[in-house]
């Protein structure tokens, strides 16, 4: 294929909307397959984009992270049948302008599957920490089963204890509610102390990014208040392609006896109440999440793939 040069600009508020399009273009249960994670971590990793183009015509979004040393990429957002267009411009862009053999992390399984790279020129291998958590979406809003009594019993007591002290409340892009979550995730931030996971810092910054630019996203937000004062809430996001909502941000007050269980079922009832499938996202390898999520018995997972051009 003919080589075109590709320019990537940073990835910033005002792009989310022109890039939406892209996403939901071809089967796939990551949590990357919506808008707002790429968006959350574009700081983090550094995160910049460009829009693929085929006779003339926009078929699809590709991806370029890291820094100027260790640069990789994200699967591109396309239809099924640009997916192997699109993958060649990025190996030609790493080989041509970069020097270095293409490296992609967090490719989903689907796409992995279109491509079906030939293992003489490609090394492929799942990122097993990275596997996003799939649950059913009436289980999750309704707390049913035997799996999931323990559960249920948290919750019933939370309703017990708080029945009459709290409320759930939808959020909304305005500064009351977004100073509400400034103002708990300061508290929460601050229990967690000084040796605490490396991600938390980068997620409390893209936390605050989403809240400053939310009218230019499409996401979901739900809180949980007790006598007037926010103790819990949630922002998600919606696949449309899977039915699937995405629960990208998750915080608690862990003092609070069934809190998590409360704002986890009532977020999914309130903004998500149809849909089939939930995507909890990944444990990051740490063993207490690890044991959270599985605690709430998973259907499936999201498989993600590291791939590397063999050179």
């Amino acid at each position: 294929m003919e080589y075109k040069k590709l320019n990537f600009k940073q990835l910033v508020a005002n792009d989310i909307q022109k890039y939406a399009g892209f996403y939901g273009l071809r089967p796939n249960k990551t949590c990357d397959s919506v808008e707002l994670e790429s968006f959350i971590w574009k700081d983090y990793y550094n995160v910049r984009a460009t829009i693929a183009m085929r006779d003339g015509k926009e078929v699809g979004l590709l991806w370029l992270m890291g820094d100027e040393d260790r640069p990789f990429a994200a699967m591109p957002l396309c239809k099924e049948e640009d997916l192997e267009y699109c993958f060649n411009l990025m190996v030609e862009y790493f080989n041509k302008e970069l020097d270095l053999p293409l490296k992609i992390h967090l490719a989903d399984e689907e796409g992995i599957k279109v491509l079906n790279l030939p293992e003489d020129k490609f090394i492929v291998r799942q990122e097993e920490d990275a596997k996003d958590y799939l649950y059913e979406g009436d289980k999750l809003r309704n707390l049913s089963g035997k799996k999931l009594h323990k559960k249920k019993n948290h919750y019933n007591n939370f309703l017990k204890t708080y029945g009459d002290r709290y409320e759930y409340r939808v959020l909304g892009c305005n500064p009351t509610d977004r100073d509400d979550v400034f103002k708990f995730l300061d508290k929460w931030r601050e229990k967690k102390g000084e040796e605490v996971e490396k991600h938390l810092d980068p997620e409390v910054e893209g936390i605050h990014d989403i809240l400053l630019h939310c009218t230019k996203l499409n996401i979901r937000m739900g809180a949980i208040y007790i006598d007037g004062e926010m103790e819990a809430f949630s922002i998600g996001s919606y696949n449309k392609l899977e039915d699937m909502a995405v629960i990208h941000i998750e915080k608690a007050n862990p003092e609070i006896n069934g809190l998590y269980q409360a704002i986890n079922k009532e977020f999914l009832e309130h903004e998500f109440p149809t849909v089939s499938l939930v995507n909890r996202e990944d444990d990051l390898g740490l063993e207490g999440l690890r044991r959270a999520k599985q605690s709430y018995y998973p259907v499936d997972y999201a498989r993600k793939y590291y791939v590397e051009q063999k050179r």
